[in-house]
């Protein structure tokens, strides 16, 4: 079978919503075979008229705020309502670990035995560049599969909730209720990319703090330029665990859609992002090229050294390389 046959048979199943299929699919679009990319890229290619409906939400937040909670609880929520959902991760540890698509599932036990989910984890190696593009790349399989909503988890910290706030339409931050001083557990940068910011584990002794947290993310808030006229990001409370206020993520999130559609944002964001996606794509081919390159991989070490001794500027050992690659 040739290609581009391989490619249409994919293509029509994963239409028909085969999840064997479509995890065959994810995997061919992680794969670094220069035959298998191919495929892949002619794949992604044919699905594209299928893509796009979905609506793409980013979920972030540090260490034990509850976000594999939170997802498994909104996750079963909107697959009660009649969703189809496929939930998957950018965590750039996993170029080191390796990740683990059992911890995944065990993390998000309803969801995992629910039939209208679907859970990915991360590609396993590469940059976060690379990492992100794959991702986003499975996303679209996702969406020409029928999954009418896409969380994005960041399951690691830093770049990759700038990663993912550059893919999806909604950006959701996850917050803890009072521990001391609330504002010193904001990130400026993490909240200037939120659309929303939402309190957990707003139940039992928690609810006075939460509240008072939110009314601390509020005002902060507040003072931070809004990236859009059209959507104020607003502050909730909410419980994973009970479940309480999980509806009002949605409805939030819906919302923003709605306002944002009227407007044209959202259709320009989505433009702006497909433009941002292609020269990521770019730069992490031309890092790949230089990984690649027999000489360049035995040159790099002998400029790094030079470099780290103060012997060779930074300027002229990107020249070496650039040279080098024919640039």
């Amino acid at each position: 079978m040739s290609a581009q046959s391989f490619s249409a048979d994919l293509a029509t199943r994963i239409r028909a919503g085969d999840r064997a299929t479509l995890a065959r699919a994810i995997t061919l679009i992680e794969s670094k075979r220069a035959d298998h990319r191919k495929s892949a890229h002619q794949l992604v290619q044919a699905l594209l008229p299928e893509t796009g409906k979905a609506l793409r939400i980013g979920i972030t937040g540090s260490p034990g705020v509850g976000k594999s909670t939170t997802i498994d609880a909104l996750g079963s929520y909107l697959t009660g309502q009649g969703h189809k959902v496929a939930v998957l991760a950018v965590d750039p540890s996993s170029t080191r670990t390796g990740g683990s698509i059992l911890g995944d599932k065990t993390r998000m036990a309803k969801l995992a035995a629910d039939d209208n989910a679907f859970i990915r984890p991360s590609p396993s190696s590469g940059t976060l560049g690379g990492v992100a593009a794959k991702t986003r790349e499975t996303m679209l399989l996702c969406e020409a599969a029928g999954f009418d909503v896409i969380l994005v988890e960041t399951v690691g910290i830093g770049q990759s909730e700038t990663a993912v706030a550059s893919m999806v339409d909604f950006f959701l931050v996850l917050m803890l209720p009072g521990a001391g001083d609330e504002l010193q557990g904001i990130k400026k940068g993490v909240v200037e990319l939120a659309d929303m910011i939402a309190v957990n584990k707003a139940d039992g002794d928690n609810i006075k703090r939460a509240s008072q947290a939110a009314a601390e993310y509020r005002a902060a808030l507040h003072i931070l330029k809004a990236q859009s006229a059209t959507w104020a990001p607003p502050v909730i409370t909410y419980s994973a665990l009970t479940g309480q206020g999980v509806p009002e993520l949605w409805a939030q999130a819906q919302k923003y859609r709605a306002q944002m559609s009227a407007t044209g944002e959202f259709a320009a964001k989505r433009r702006e992002q497909q433009v941002t996606w292609m020269w990521a794509m770019l730069e992490d081919r031309m890092f790949a090229q230089l990984r690649a390159d027999a000489k360049l991989k035995a040159k790099l070490p002998q400029l790094e050294k030079a470099v780290a001794a103060g012997t060779l500027s930074p300027m002229l050992a990107v020249e070496e390389i650039a040279e080098a690659m024919g640039l």
